[in-house]
């Protein structure tokens, strides 16, 4: 996995900083949408299945466009009562079309607040699904180059989702993320394992850095690993996310790595 990252090559600094968003469901809200859209540049927007609903889909993707942020669609498992976190055999033509049905309703709300659909990230366990089983992987693919081929996916690198992309001719887009720990294989540790998900703004701060500056990140047992971004995520979920985002924001730019987004509005 590291060597397949390492191959990907590093050069630029510049990096986008993304996180997930409109996970709330009817009454229920999840994370402060609005406070994370004033820090970003780059939002994942839940489309349904795992999380949101039409009405979320449409204020968030309103807000996005008040402060400038662009909007991606982070499409999942049809699974609301496990919030896409619970891997799902699908049948790979079923599962295509669940993510067009996806993409195309987030991008109906995005033409009516004067945006689109930029760029595709799955969600949950679909997203560490697609990083080794190529026919998850590649159902995936083939939805986006159905529906936009021009649409960026968001991976893992070394993901068998990123080298199917770059197979079929869509922009891939290497993602790291600051505020979940790394196996020494360079996927991210189970969330049912304790310290998967990093909550001190020190640690994740410096895994921010390391990551925009040096395209590495220090797993679990101390092992340093090649892990070449362009896009970084601070969960919407993660305790205290807005303070997190903005910390890793502000620290970024005083280590001369700008944030801005890696595909136009």
């Amino acid at each position: 996995m590291c060597c397949l990252a390492g191959a990907l090559g590093y050069s630029s600094r510049v990096v986008d900083l993304n996180s997930d968003l409109g996970e709330g469901f009817g009454i229920w809200r999840l994370g402060d949408d609005e406070a994370l859209l004033s820090v970003v540049t780059s939002a994942n927007v839940a489309c349904g299945f795992h999380a949101g609903d039409p009405s979320t889909m449409r204020r968030v993707c309103a807000a996005a466009v008040a402060h400038g942020v662009v909007v991606g669609a982070q499409v999942g498992y049809r699974d609301l009562a496990g919030f896409g976190r619970r891997r799902i055999d699908y049948d790979p033509g079923e599962l295509t079309d669940d993510i067009l049905y996806q993409i195309a309703a987030l991008d109906g709300f995005c033409r009516i607040t004067g945006t689109r659909v930029r760029y595709v990230k799955p969600h949950g366990a679909l997203y560490n699904t697609t990083v080794t089983d190529e026919r998850q992987a590649a159902a995936v693919v083939r939805a986006v180059r159905e529906y936009d081929a021009t649409l960026p996916i968001l991976g893992l690198p070394g993901s068998a989702l990123l080298r199917l992309a770059a197979e079929a001719g869509i922009p891939g887009v290497p993602e790291g993320f600051v505020d979940r720990a790394y196996t020494p294989a360079g996927t991210l540790v189970p969330r049912s394992a304790q310290g998967a998900v990093l909550t001190s703004a020190t640690q994740v701060e410096e895994q921010a850095v390391r990551l925009a500056t040096e395209g590495m990140v220090v797993a679990v047992d101390g092992s340093v690993i090649p892990m070449p971004v362009r896009s970084l995520c601070v969960h919407g979920d993660t305790p205290d996310a807005v303070r997190l985002a903005r910390r890793v924001r502000d620290a970024l730019e005083r280590a001369g790595a700008p944030v801005s987004p890696f595909v136009s509005p």
